[in-house]
């Protein structure tokens, strides 16, 4: 879920949530406390090396992707985005580290019913699954005691603070079935033909190359592998997110289109989110 306070609007009209690039107070509309975790000396040489040590942990040499024509740029755009579009959607803003707490925050079960979610997905145990913008990794415990201690969790972002954040927390917990790796915004740098399922909640419409991400993490996927979006409702307007961070089931279709996968089916149980399922196909 995008980070920020909830920003108040018209009476008649719900607040908003979402994120932007730039300071916390820009992006929520209002002051909220820095309770990011101070990085001591030690956390900084862990983050030095975290590009080195997770990849290899993860099972593959990190590659090199390049973009297409695929996407275009406008200079006038929406201030929650980033000027550039794929498949006619403005892409959103990513949520930096700084609010992290957000991630964590006491409501959040309430609002998106996390174990409802999980637990919708019907794993099992031992399987390989894939936490991809895993945060703090809110969903990646949930994902881990649902596999068990004989399968395992990939829990991938890009920013190298959210995944020495995830470390220590794992740490914390005693989990060891969790693999954290540092992607790239092209890249999760998963090992190919390795995960039973990838799951995305409330991230893929911040990916600044959806094409390529999509792309890789079907290589990451077995064949019959599932991919899983969760995304706010666009097509509710009665959802109080900020509208670039809500994605329509007809606009995450289009864009899967061109992916060798299939949609399965559109779990509508969440209070604000769509859960939609697709397979990857067979050779």
């Amino acid at each position: 879920m995008p980070p920020g306070a909830f920003r108040q609007r018209p009476a008649s009209r719900a607040p908003l949530i979402g994120c932007e690039s730039g300071t916390l107070k820009r992006r929520f509309g209002m002051s909220i406390p820095r309770r990011a975790r101070v990085l001591t000396a030690l956390d900084t040489l862990l983050l030095g090396c975290l590009v080195q040590t997770l990849v290899v942990r993860a099972g593959e040499v990190p590659g090199t992707l390049t973009s297409t024509n695929r996407y275009s740029l406008h200079q006038q755009h929406d201030r929650d985005g980033i000027g550039k579009f794929y498949m006619g959607r403005e892409i959103a803003g990513v949520m930096g580290h700084e609010a992290a707490p957000w991630l964590e925050r006491l409501e959040r079960p309430q609002q998106e019913h996390p174990d409802e979610l999980v637990s919708d997905l019907r794993l099992r145990p031992g399987e390989v699954v894939a936490d991809i913008g895993a945060g703090t990794g809110f969903y990646t415990r949930r994902l881990a005691q649902a596999v068990g201690p004989s399968g395992k969790v990939f829990a991938e972002d890009i920013q190298p603070e959210m995944v020495l954040m995830l470390i220590n927390s794992m740490n914390r917990l005693g989990m060891t079935n969790v693999t954290p790796v540092l992607g790239t915004t092209t890249d999760p740098r998963l090992p190919s033909a390795t995960l039973d399922l990838a799951l995305m909640v409330d991230v893929y419409h911040e990916f600044d190359f959806p094409y390529e991400m999509v792309q890789a993490i079907c290589r990451s996927l077995k064949p019959g592998g599932r991919l899983v979006f969760v995304e706010f409702r666009a097509e509710d307007p009665n959802v109080p997110i900020k509208p670039l961070h809500k994605m329509s089931e007809a606009q995450v279709k289009r864009e899967m289109s061109v992916q060798p996968l299939d949609w399965v089916e559109t779990l509508r149980t969440l209070p604000w989110q769509h859960v939609m399922v697709f397979k990857k196909r067979a050779g």
